[in-house]
């Protein structure tokens, strides 16, 4: 069983209903409309992806609704989205990218990207971009003809280059994923979401590799 209308609506309860009594009420309803289908499509989705990764070892992780006591802010102990990714397992001192899908009581999203790049991993992507733009080039045109995911992040305040040197959308980023964002709606309750996601990360691949090896690369100076 798939995300229904009760997924969304739960998501929505637990918003507004933030705290521990409301959530333990409604812990069996969390676990049939939220926990499982999300648990579900992820192993489907990795199954279904890591067989295209070749030698890549990549783990999946799905998020937890419990939030970090360390870091409430002032918000409830319970996310009100959940997501999972797929990932190189986490080592000391590397930077790598992710796939990822999230859902939210408004949307719904997938990608590839960083959570937060390093400043020296862009400083790295510049540096090869210097030195070679034809691969990242090759890549931006793809990325623009299939027109299912797009360039986000935060740039910095001062720009590292002009707005007329090619692939400066890129250069000029702190850190970046490549999106596609919805409202939720049909597509979310789908049988074919899976299959979707698994091409989409399918075509990513490519960037992926491209970006996993930047903390490989000489530091620039």
């Amino acid at each position: 069983m798939g995300f229904t209308e009760n997924t969304i609506r739960f998501m929505w309860n637990i918003r507004f209903n933030n705290e521990k009594s409301w959530f333990e009420a409604h812990k069996a309803e969390y676990k049939a409309v939220l926990e499982r289908p999300m648990q579900m499509l992820a192993r489907e989705v990795y199954e279904g992806f890591i067989p295209e990764c070749g030698d890549l070892d990549l783990m999946l992780h799905v998020s937890r609704i419990h939030r970090d006591a360390r870091r409430l802010h002032g918000r409830g102990p319970y996310k009100d989205h959940l997501w999972f990714t797929i990932r190189e397992p986490d080592r000391e001192g590397s930077d790598k990218p992710a796939f990822w899908f999230e859902l939210t009581p408004e949307t719904w999203s997938y990608g590839m990207g960083y959570y937060l790049a390093k400043a020296l991993t862009m400083e790295k992507l510049r540096a090869r971009i210097d030195s070679n733009p034809r691969p990242l080039m090759k890549l931006a045109r793809e990325l623009a003809l299939r027109k299912e995911f797009v360039l986000e992040g935060e740039d910095y305040a001062r720009p590292k280059c002009p707005p007329d040197k090619p692939l400066s959308e890129w250069y000029n980023k702190k850190t970046f994923s490549l999106i596609h964002e919805e409202k939720v709606d049909d597509a979310v309750f789908s049988p074919d979401l899976r299959q979707r996601l698994i091409q989409g990360f399918t075509f990513l691949l490519p960037f992926y590799r491209y970006f996993a090896t930047l903390d490989q690369d000489v530091t620039p100076r």
